[in-house]
């Protein structure tokens, strides 16, 4: 299921990269400005985005998977869904080389896929997924809601502030949802194979 999920993701991701000049992908867009530009809810959550605390988050999350859990798997984990999918966001952007939208004091990176949003849905999946691994489903199920509404509030932060189009946010979630699922199944099935040579 989780990879039936993933594959419709990156489908998603692929059509929007496709068709960045097409005109249903300016209208979408137009509609993500008309709908999110200047909302004070959202605006704020893009701190949570941030390179620099995504980088802290991962490097708290590694000490604790090697000093306190000793699961070495984990680590190499982090390691594929957050620095891995930071690089992959960086050669994506490097590649399409979509210009962000026109606002005095823009930044000067490209645009697509919005980093904030798939950093930030890979980043917070997998601290929902390492510290519920040994929980309850209910805990599991709470985790990855909260994960999820984080993630949503992150992505729609930088189209409220016009450092993104919609298509890059959408993009982003669903490119690193895609990855996200890819290092669970690597995760899962190295984790068996590890127990049945027990």
């Amino acid at each position: 299921m989780k990879m039936i999920a993933a594959l419709i993701t990156f489908i998603i991701f692929i059509v929007f990269a496709s068709n960045l000049n097409a005109s249903w992908v300016h209208e979408f867009d137009q509609w993500g400005i008309d709908t999110f530009k200047g909302n004070g809810f959202f605006e704020p959550f893009h701190y949570i985005g941030e390179p620099l605390f995504v980088v802290i988050v991962a490097i708290i999350l590694l000490l604790v998977l090697w000093l306190k859990m000793k699961n070495y798997r984990g680590m190499i984990f982090v390691l594929i869904t957050i620095a891995g999918g930071n690089v992959l966001n960086l050669l994506v952007k490097n590649i399409v080389q979509r210009d962000r939208p026109n606002i005095p004091d823009q930044l000067t990176s490209y645009s697509f896929p919005s980093g904030h949003s798939m950093t930030g849905i890979l980043y917070l999946l997998t601290l929902a997924y390492i510290l519920t691994e040994f929980r309850s489903k209910g805990q599991k199920a709470i985790a990855f809601v909260f994960a999820f509404a984080l993630t949503f509030c992150v992505g729609l932060s930088r189209v409220a502030g016009m450092r993104h189009y919609l298509s890059d946010v959408v993009s982003g979630w669903s490119l690193g949802f895609t990855v996200f699922v890819v290092a669970v199944y690597w995760y899962e099935r190295r984790k068996r194979q590890f127990n049945q040579m027990k």
